[in-house]
């Protein structure tokens, strides 16, 4: 085995388990908190990969092999080197400190071009902004109808069923952005058996995750309000898969699905406590200024391994 195609395994390794731990809590964070109790981990954990694998085959069926439908078109693949998979390194240790990184910046960064990481940048900034004003006029309704402070649903059994079709929904428009994330280590036309090795890896770490219950990015889930509800956890996770679903269609560059997530959240708390008298505003913007925080300590990681690796390793050829 040459360096080069050493590089490419440690960094699809690095990025799978930083991408899978981070991000897939974004998608299967208030699907875990509101279900651990009802279901054992093994369970939803076996659900969830499911899904993946049919996502997968599906993606790789209708893209001639491409698993990340068409989110690296802008970013060719290239020989990995050692910088490369420094980058899902970073990402891993920032990861299991709790800090929400964006993994599309964090990764993708090592790849793309400054071009293509400034309009990456300026479509996470439409969706963080779109997410967070949506959000906030729809949860001032919902508000007036459902109080998300307690579980008492009128219908819990269909409120159940349909989050597990809305998280189904969500994880699949989800994968559509992130798997790009992993798979820019890979080339971009998958054979069979490398497809398949995907799937084992992505399922075995899938599984890790639900048993650690989330991990500590969960933390960011449960610290806000009704996470832990089904119902709450339906309807956050149904407008967040049709913000992802949007954006999908927008263009073909790859964008934080962190960004909008934490947007959704931050919107949905500052309605929250607009519409609820008990809930002070001086509790939520110390939690929102936290979330946002975190995000540009990544934001600014990103940065510096881009400048890096184009003005400093490439021109000295290391």
């Amino acid at each position: 085995m040459d360096l080069i195609s050493f590089y490419s395994i440690v960094g699809f390794i690095l990025a799978s388990y930083s991408v899978i731990s981070n991000d897939s809590v974004q998608t299967l964070g208030t699907f875990i908190a509101s279900n651990s109790t009802k279901f054992k981990w093994y369970i939803l954990a076996s659900c969830a990969s499911l899904v993946l694998c049919l996502i997968l085959g599906y993606g790789w069926y209708v893209n001639a092999g491409d698993i990340t439908f068409g989110r690296l078109n802008k970013i060719p693949f290239i020989e990995v080197q050692w910088y490369h998979a420094m980058a899902p390194a970073i990402l891993l240790l920032l990861t299991r400190i709790g800090i929400p990184v964006s993994t599309t910046f964090l990764v993708l960064s090592a790849f793309a071009s400054t071009l293509v990481l400034e309009k990456m940048l300026i479509k996470s900034v439409m969706g963080y902004g779109m997410a967070a004003a949506i959000a906030y006029v729809l949860w001032v309704v919902i508000s007036k109808f459902i109080n998300e402070k307690f579980d008492r649903p009128t219908h819990p059994k269909s409120w159940r069923t349909a989050q597990w079709l809305t998280t189904g929904f969500l994880w699949f428009t989800w994968l559509s952005h992130d798997m790009a994330n992993i798979a820019v280590f890979l080339p971009r036309q998958l054979p069979i058996g490398m497809l398949i090795g995907v799937m084992v890896i992505c399922t075995v770490l899938l599984f890790y995750i639900f048993y650690d219950r989330g991990g500590k990015i969960q933390k960011i889930v449960l610290s806000k309000t009704g996470t832990r509800y089904v119902r709450s956890a339906t309807i956050i996770d149904f407008i967040y898969a049709f913000i992802l679903l949007y954006f999908k269609q927008y263009n073909d560059i790859p964008m934080s699905t962190t960004w909008v997530f934490v947007g959704l959240l931050c919107g949905r708390e500052l309605a929250i406590a607009t519409m609820n008298k008990e809930y002070k505003l001086g509790y939520v913007f110390p939690i929102i200024g936290k979330d946002f925080l975190k995000m540009l300590v990544g934001l600014l990681v990103s940065v510096a391994i881009v400048l890096t690796i184009h003005y400093i390793l490439i021109p000295n050829g290391l």
